[in-house]
């Protein structure tokens, strides 16, 4: 194998795994002798070290692995300070609008409406801290209740649940002339 290629299969092996990999099997894989592979892996190292890139290879027993050069810790630490952006999907924010205008609600009373399982629907809402657990239920079982945090109010810039839209009764009646057909196509499958 062509130097080049070689040393491109090895980084995105070695990219890839995340981990060590042993050099006999970095040899193998590019055909070569393992004290062939220990110079390109080296070659490969000083290259990078001399590039001043953001990563370096290092030895380990016999194994490589590619890291991140200490000195780039500080700027990990900033982008992982850095808030994430997150996008909902269709069945989250139709989970999270249920939520909003229905709060306190359980899980049976979503899914009720959405007419699907909302398990996933509802821990995801939970962990991008747009709903919490706000309660139970006083009924068997005790199921627990959700609603909205101030975290969804910042991120739809409302103040208050007040500020939410309100759908006018002729929305409402159509709504609800459009599940009720759904169902019945539903009942007839």
């Amino acid at each position: 194998m062509e130097r080049s290629r070689a040393e491109a299969v090895i980084e995105a092996i070695l990219f890839t795994m995340g981990e060590s990999v042993e050099v006999a099997r970095l040899a193998e894989v590019i055909g070569e002798a393992v004290q062939e592979t220990e110079e390109i892996v080296r070659g490969m190292k000083e290259k990078m070290d001399a590039q001043d890139r953001g990563v370096s290879i290092i030895e380990l027993e016999h194994a490589y692995q590619m890291c991140t050069k200490g000195e780039m810790y500080e700027y990990l630490v900033k982008i992982a300070r850095t808030p994430k952006k997150y996008v909902l999907t269709d069945a989250l924010l139709e989970t999270l609008s249920i939520v909003a205008y229905k709060q306190p609600v359980t899980r049976l009373e979503v899914e009720r409406v959405r007419g699907v399982n909302s398990d996933h629907a509802v821990n995801r809402l939970v962990e991008l801290k747009l709903v919490e657990e706000v309660g139970r239920l006083d009924a068997p079982g005790r199921p627990l209740l959700f609603g909205t945090t101030e975290e969804f109010l910042r991120s739809f810039g409302v103040r208050s649940l007040d500020e939410l839209p309100s759908l006018n009764p002729d929305q409402i009646d159509d709504f609800r002339q459009q599940a009720e057909e759904e169902i019945d196509l539903k009942v007839e499958i």
